[in-house]
């Protein structure tokens, strides 16, 4: 397979997480992949577009404030995706992907969107520059094959 790539870019409004998460579905799916791996996947971009969100843009709605999503299918195996914001950074990296640490202890669930990121991924890599905005660079090498076995039932009607 050539490589296959997706740019999507939605404004930075939490109702676009899942549309983001059904694109890069659809995009990833033709791919022999498990549905435990394409779960893992869209989890991992949800967090990573809900922190550009919540924590990149600092909740301040603006027309302005935008989130890119591109995609690349680098061969059969290997699926790339950068989640990439114009907001104001991370200072320290370190701490924020610190399990548990949150720069907003009053929103709910807040302190594990690396942490998840990380357990469903086999690379993130962060690329910060304070005030001028973050890349989360999500790496997934797909190990899992969909069972290519058949089911054989009455008259020969095959079922995969």
């Amino acid at each position: 397979m050539k490589q296959n790539n997706m740019t999507i870019e939605v404004k930075a409004i939490l109702e676009n997480v899942a549309v983001v998460r059904v694109a890069v579905s659809s995009f990833i799916s033709s791919l022999d992949i498990t549905l435990d791996e394409l779960m893992d996947i869209k989890t991992a971009v949800s967090e990573a577009v809900t922190n550009s969100i919540e924590h990149g843009y600092d909740g301040i709605i603006s027309e302005n404030n935008t989130v890119l999503v591109n995609a690349y299918i680098e061969d059969e195996e290997n699926i790339k995706i950068e989640i990439v914001d114009e907001g104001i950074g991370i200072e320290d990296i370190e701490l924020a992907t610190t399990p548990t640490y949150t720069s907003k202890p009053e929103l709910e669930h807040a302190g594990m969107g690396f942490t998840i990121m990380e357990s469903f991924m086999d690379e993130i890599v962060i690329d910060s520059i304070k005030d001028r905005g973050t890349k989360i660079t999500l790496t997934k090498k797909i190990k899992n094959k969909k069972s290519k076995e058949c089911n054989f039932i009455e008259n020969e009607i095959k079922i995969c």
